[in-house]
């Protein structure tokens, strides 16, 4: 973890414990041996964990089940938030926090549910603007960013991925679909129709090949059907298995599911080949994946 600190004076670290604050080069230079004396783990399972990033920030949030050997009939609940910042093309972490829960009527007295009740009824599907549909799910990763920013340096690179993303952007638009949010270095989009996808996947690989910054390397992977969506947002299995599926892509490939060629069908506009039978993390049995030609 000590590779993963921050090397500026600007490094926290928050610990778990009464006094655990620490700052600079005592964190980098101890962070071995802090955790070197944790007991063993009988279970260690991540029970949550997400990641966001804005131009050369980033944080994330991360929740763990942990018994340690030495107290097995016990679980801790374990959170933990990171901040990042890039140096030298690299995230390195600026502030760590690590809490165990506490409830909120032992702590301050109060019950404090108003939170727990909107996620509640969010579960529920009474959250805002939440409705059912059927979609094509189109993931963009941008293959050789780290090795980019490292040559170009960290601004310009930003500065370059931003412009990457508006060219996207207007390419899944014109073709019936909605940019949904930027990822790292990558992209979602949704599209209501399989075709729509694979017109604007074709776009954006030629537009890449044809543009007149760094060459960068896409790498572009779509799966079809029943999506959740809130109003900002979409989630489910498709989802899920699209991601999957694009990291299976090479550089300069389109890769997509059985079922969404299968909707389309080979027609003069799309051809498919190198059907592939996968096996996809998060999911059971094998799937057929196709490089869209």
């Amino acid at each position: 973890m000590r590779n993963l600190l921050s090397e500026h004076q600007y490094l926290r670290f928050v610990g778990t414990g009464d006094g655990e604050l620490w700052a600079g080069d005592a964190v980098r230079e101890g962070i071995g041996e802090f955790f070197g004396v944790i007991p063993r783990f009988l279970k260690h399972e991540e029970t949550f964990a997400e990641a966001f990033e804005n131009g050369d920030s980033g944080w994330a949030c991360l929740a763990h089940d942990i018994v340690f050997a030495d107290q097995p009939d016990r679980t801790f609940h374990v959170r933990n938030t990171l901040i990042f910042a890039l140096e030298e093309g690299v995230w390195k972490i600026v502030q760590r926090h690590g809490s165990v829960p506490i409830p909120n009527i032992d702590f301050t007295g109060i019950e404090q549910n108003a939170i727990a009740d909107l996620v509640a009824a969010a579960r529920k599907g009474f959250s805002l603007d939440q409705r059912d549909g059927f979609a094509s799910i189109m993931f963009s990763d941008i293959v050789n960013s780290s090795r980019l920013a490292s040559m170009i340096g960290d601004r310009l690179w930003s500065s370059e991925v931003a412009r990457h993303f508006d060219m996207l952007r207007k390419i899944i638009e014109d073709a019936g679909g909605q940019f949904v949010k930027s990822l790292g270095d990558g992209t979602m989009s949704s599209f209501p129709e399989p075709a729509h996808a694979l017109r604007a996947a074709q776009a954006i690989l030629q537009a890449t090949v044809q543009s007149d910054g760094p060459v960068i390397a896409l790498r572009i992977g779509i799966h079809t059907g029943n999506i959740i969506q809130t109003s900002d947002d979409f989630f489910g299995s498709v989802v899920n298995k699209a991601a999957r599926i694009t990291a299976l892509a090479a550089p300069g490939e389109i890769q997509v599911s059985d079922a969404t060629r299968k909707m389309v069908g080979e027609t003069h506009d799309y051809r498919f080949a190198n059907a592939t039978s996968v096996e996809l993390q998060g999911f059971e049995g094998e799937h057929l994946i196709h490089r869209l030609g």
